[in-house]
Parts: structure tokens; C-alpha cells; sequence
């Protein structure tokens, strides 16, 4: 059973940073290309990030709205997902969900409804 925790949200201040996890478990996670997605309370799903599998370069795709400030990583070893974000905006507050994406390579963004396995989710809050 694929499985996928997010954790290491929080409430932060404007300008901080925050690093979020999802552990992954039931699958081969180094073979899948892996997503961040957020939804603000009232909004819709916002795609955040996607990383590729080692075999797509892990290479990375960001949404314009957090490009330059989050960082998507994976350590295949650990079979975990991160997300690095750095100065943190009241916009960014939302619930933060790792997807996990059909097949390694991906060269543009899923539709959620081709995302294979979704998290619970991580509240992040930024707030003075």
C-alpha cells in the first residue's frame, strides 16, 4: 500500500523558512517523479514543485510563484520528499500535499487528476 506522510509544517513569521517532509513508503520511490502541492484556505489546488526520478536527471519544475524561494529535494535513500522554502510570504499559508506522479520523467506540471497517490497534507501558516 503506497503510503505518504507530510510533516514539519507550522506557523512562521513573514521572511522565514521552513522545510517540509513526506516519507514515502509501498513503492519503488526512486523511480517515480514526486509533486508539492498547496491549496489556500477558500482556493483551489495550486501545483508547487515536481521532481523528477534519477532517471529524469531529478531535474526540477517550480511554479512561478515560488521559484527562487523553494527548493525541492529528494534523498532516494531515505525514500523522502522535501521541500526547502525560504522567505516565507502570508500568501504561501495553505495545506501543503506531496503527489506521487505516474512513471520518472515528467516535462510539464500533472493535472491532479494524474497524480497516482496524494498525502494528507501539512498546514503551513505564515503570519506576524
Amino acid at each position: 500500500e503506497v503510503q505518504l506522510v507530510e510533516f514539519g509544517g507550522g506557523l512562521v513569521q513573514p521572511g522565514e523558512s521552513l522545510r517540509l517532509s513526506c516519507a514515502a513508503s509501498g513503492f519503488t520511490f526512486s523511480s517515480y517523479a514526486m509533486s508539492w502541492v498547496r491549496q489556500a484556505p477558500g482556493k483551489g489546488l495550486e501545483w508547487v514543485s515536481l521532481i523528477n526520478s534519477d532517471s529524469g536527471s531529478a531535474s526540477t519544475m517550480y511554479a512561478d510563484s515560488v521559484k527562487g524561494r523553494f527548493t525541492i529535494s529528494r534523498d532516494n535513500a531515505k525514500n523522502t520528499l522535501y521541500l526547502q522554502m525560504n522567505s516565507l510570504k502570508p500568501e504561501d499559508t495553505a495545506v501543503y500535499y506531496c503527489a506521487k506522479a505516474p512513471g520518472g520523467t515528467w516535462y510539464r506540471a500533472p493535472d491532479w487528476a494524474e497524480y497516482d497517490n496524494w498525502g494528507q497534507g501539512t498546514q503551513v501558516t505564515v503570519s506576524s
